[in-house]
């Protein structure tokens, strides 16, 4: 089966092996028949709060593998929606002139902070999805800058016309699932920490099958590990095929 996985980090700084980490783990990928990988950037190189010429810095990176592998390669724009509108826009733009497909928020604002408009309203006029870190918290000081599943179905109501990937199941949880539940522009991707028992299950069960996407979050996570959540999973065949490939197909419009 085809595989097409919407959450992968291919550079990381930190590991020090830049472009032919990259290139290995694109290797990797294909051994395990994911034929298309979206990168969504390295997005702590520079801490929680990039700045705008880090930020271009991230999406150029991003931006080299598309073209490098253009048939197997969504690129979506890491931003900060903290550094105001203007910039922004500014890097949206210069994206979507690149032919990035999606926008990535991680830790630097609440997903429900007023910050986040100017990048809903330009997400909505470009058609672009939005993919949202969440994970389900206990410390009470993050939430200034960290977001809860809850907080991305505040988003989701907010911009009902905006199509977003709450990230991470695992991370989330069977309370990230409820959060979203009435939010049909909100899919979940699988990756997140551990496997648990019965979590793919339990996505699909309460928002449909066609609402939940295969993810690694590789190579911070392992490929088989997070393809053996939904290969693993009693599923039939028909949904696994959707989660492993379908759906994320059609809600980016690949080819």
């Amino acid at each position: 089966m085809r595989i097409i996985d919407v959450h992968t980090h291919p550079i990381l700084r930190d590991d020090r092996r830049g472009w032919l980490g990259a290139q290995e783990l694109i290797a990797r990928a294909r051994a395990h028949n994911i034929a298309h990988l979206v990168v969504l950037g390295d997005v702590l190189a520079y801490g929680r709060s990039p700045t705008a010429d880090q930020l271009r810095k991230i999406n150029d990176d991003t931006y080299r593998l598309m073209q490098a592998c253009p048939e197997g390669v969504t690129g979506f724009c890491h931003l900060n929606p903290t550094l105001g509108e203007k910039a922004v826009r500014q890097e949206i733009e210069r994206c979507v002139a690149r032919g990035f497909r999606g926008l990535k928020l991680e830790i630097a604002n609440n997903a429900r902070d007023a910050c986040m408009r100017p990048l809903m309203e330009a997400a909505q006029a470009h058609g672009l999805v939005v993919l949202q870190h969440a994970w389900s918290m206990t410390k009470i000081r993050q939430r200034s800058f960290h977001t809860d599943p809850e907080d991305v179905g505040t988003l989701a109501r907010r911009f009902p016309e905006v199509r977003i990937i709450m990230a991470h199941l695992t991370g989330c949880g069977p309370r990230g699932v409820l959060a979203v539940k009435d939010c049909p522009n909100v899919w979940v991707d699988t990756s997140g920490a551990a496997p648990e028992a019965g979590i793919v299950e339990y996505a699909v069960e309460q928002l449909g099958a066609e609402r939940v996407l295969y993810g690694s979050d590789a190579p911070i996570r392992d490929f088989g590990v997070a393809i053996a959540r939904i290969t693993g999973s009693r599923l039939d065949a028909a949904t696994k095929r959707k989660i492993l490939h379908d759906n994320v197909r059609m809600l980016l419009q690949l080819p």
